[in-house]
């Protein structure tokens, strides 16, 4: 009976069920490690070949999954999965929490790329007409609108095909450095970089770096021929090497299968590391680009449910990251995204805008937010904590500049860096290892 009681109530299967109050199981800490481990013999061995909710060893970091054992993952019933992957979710993080992040394009088009998915390749005829890079104050100014509707995370995409020897970056450095002294976490999205220039980012402040594997690696060459997925890697090797936060994910709906999709995953599960970001995205399909013209002529667009697969899959296999709901989320209801948070995503972008594409409303993620009982995450807390910039305040040492409206943002002489506080408990839930 307890081993049932613990397979049925314990989703995490680390403890066993607390009894109710004035009832004594003896000796229940003695055997609660026995209840657990025959529980997890009775779930994860059930019978007729049903997959068990939670399995031994979840929300463990590893980093030797195989192709099989996340097909299996990736492909057992909707259901189950999601409720898999929101126990894993439940050990690491606050599942009330969703981080806000806006994501600007400082400069669009013009890319010498040929990403067939991608609407400012100079490869392709599409609506996007490349511009001068943004200029640095008016950057600035979106960043603040941004934090002010409750972004705490502020993106900025380079229409580049690396940062190279441009001018532009030392504006790009310029912005992320008085971008995190308004206590904002930074990412930058500029291409292929070098060591020296990952070196340069993190001393500006940076707290992470994006730059999607995009595929699985098979698949990748059919999609993409001016660089190559080792180039991809060596980027993310550079960036962490850095000291900087690893922000990689993928596409669905580039004319990917379904092993196509358990590659990537694999892929990014792989890394030395996982990423601490890992962004989930639905091609938006654009008139004029190889992939968004496939995608209009045969009607077929990403199903919410394919979305659900691949956050609850990648919160299994990588249980410390991140996962963010990226593009596309505009073409999935309400119910969809409630299902995606369930699954694991703790993340959005905000803003009418993605990069070149649409995006909801402010508002409408407020309203949201509400109906779902969400709320935002603080900045620099959870896995960024480690990458706060010395000079970034803190959200108290922010309530104090505010009271006492100082004239100059604060140097890195100013204000220490700050730790990642206590994890906020969550009735019924264990904290997080």
């Amino acid at each position: 009976a307890g081993a049932r009681a613990a397979c049925r109530f314990s989703p995490a299967l680390r403890i066993f069920p607390a009894p109710r109050a004035g009832v004594m199981f003896p000796p229940a800490r003695q055997l609660s490690k026995a209840f657990a481990a025959v529980a997890r013999r009775r779930c994860v061995g059930s019978s007729a070949g049903a997959v068990a909710p939670t399995a031994a060893g979840d929300g463990v970091v590893r980093y030797d999954w195989t192709r099989e054992e996340v097909k299996a993952i990736y492909t057992s019933p909707l259901l189950e999965l999601v409720f898999r992957a929101a126990s894993v979710h439940r050990l690491n993080f606050n599942p009330r929490e969703v981080q806000q992040s806006t994501l600007l394009s400082i400069k669009t088009g013009g890319c010498p790329e040929d990403c067939g998915y991608c609407s400012q390749s100079q490869h392709h005829k599409t609506s996007v007409k490349p511009t001068r890079m943004e200029a640095v104050e008016t950057v600035l100014e979106k960043a603040r609108e941004a934090k002010a509707a409750g972004s705490t995370r502020f993106c900025m995409g380079a229409a580049w095909r690396g940062a190279g020897n441009k001018k532009s970056f030392e504006h790009v450095l310029t912005m992320v450095r008085e971008i995190s002294a308004m206590g904002m976490e930074t990412c930058t999205t500029l291409g292929m970089i070098n060591g020296e220039q990952a070196l340069r980012l993190k001393e500006a402040g940076l707290t992470a770096y994006n730059h999607n594997l995009d595929t699985s690696p098979e698949h990748y060459k059919k999609i993409v021929n001016t660089r190559t997925y080792a180039d991809r890697l060596e980027t993310l090797a550079n960036v962490r090497e850095a000291g900087i936060s690893v922000c990689s994910g993928g596409i669905l709906g580039i004319a990917e299968t379904e092993e196509d999709r358990i590659g990537l995953l694999v892929s990014l599960a792989s890394l030395p590391e996982h990423p601490e970001s890992v962004p989930i995205n639905a091609l938006v399909p654009i008139e004029g680009t190889p992939l968004g013209d496939r995608m209009i002529r045969d009607g077929k667009g990403v199903h919410w449910h394919d979305m659900v697969r691949a956050i609850a899959t990648a919160k299994i296999v990588m249980p410390k990251s991140s996962i963010r709901l990226s593009a596309g989320r505009k073409e999935f209801s309400q119910e969809a995204q409630a299902f995606m948070f369930l699954a694991g995503a703790n993340s959005i972008f905000t803003g009418d805008k993605l990069l070149t594409t649409a995006n909801p409303e402010f508002s409408d993620d407020a309203e949201m937010f509400k109906v779902l009982g969400l709320k935002g995450k603080a900045p620099f807390t959870g896995n960024t904590a480690q990458f706060r910039p010395a000079w970034a305040p803190t959200p108290e040492a922010e309530e104090s500049m505010e009271a006492t409206a100082p004239e100059a943002a604060p140097v890195a002489s100013d204000i220490p860096a700050q730790g990642f506080g206590a994890f906020p408990q969550v009735a019924g839930q264990p904290r997080p290892r």
